[in-house]
């Protein structure tokens, strides 16, 4: 399993111009913050399960732009059936990459679906995204970050991470219509 927050940042520092970032609720937003400010981040703070419903209709709206989702396993398993959604629009612009701990670290560790039989990865592929995978090595980042930036989409990467705590990492501002205007701009220029 790999540490989550210096893999966000390996792979956001050699970031082309053209992507655009989606983070989901909670870890994921924290991660893609400590990774650095950029106004080709959206990042949800609330709305459990509904990173990947935007980051789909963001890369059928852009599609020129590359979008990456970073989402969480809980979220994820929120709202299943997005993945379904996005086998069938299939938009190659779009990559997914799950940041799954096993665990619902934000409200007590929990275990998630995935500490037991449930294989995400397989889900995808079960919804119809061909291009998958499942990281779980340090060896693996090349291969995930080929993928993330190159591979055509949709493209479904489960990335096994250790279940840590860590400190929250707020984005510059909590106004909405702030960052959503500054996303607009940077996303259609």
């Amino acid at each position: 399993m790999l540490h989550r927050r210096p893999l966000v940042k390996t792979l956001l520092e050699s970031r082309p111009e053209n992507v655009l970032v989606v983070s989901g609720l909670g870890s994921s937003t924290w991660d893609v913050t400590a990774a650095g400010e950029d106004a080709r981040d959206f990042r949800f703070i609330g709305a459990m399960g509904q990173a990947g419903p935007f980051a789909l209709g963001l890369a059928m709206a852009q599609p020129k732009k590359r979008v990456v989702l970073f989402t969480g396993d809980g979220e994820l398993l929120m709202g299943l059936g997005v993945l379904a959604t996005i086998a069938n629009q299939s938009p190659s612009n779009l990559v997914i990459v799950v940041l799954d701990n096993e665990s619902y670290v934000e409200t007590g560790s929990q275990p998630s679906a995935t500490a037991g039989p449930t294989d995400l990865e397989a889900v995808a592929r079960g919804c119809g995204i061909v291009t998958t995978g499942t990281i779980t090595k340090i060896s693996e980042v090349n291969l995930l970050r080929d993928m993330v930036y190159d591979a055509p989409g949709p493209v479904f990467m489960n990335v096994k991470v250790i279940a840590e705590t860590l400190p929250l990492v707020f984005p510059e501002s909590f106004d909405g219509v702030t960052a959503v205007n500054r996303f607009r701009n940077a996303a259609i220029a």
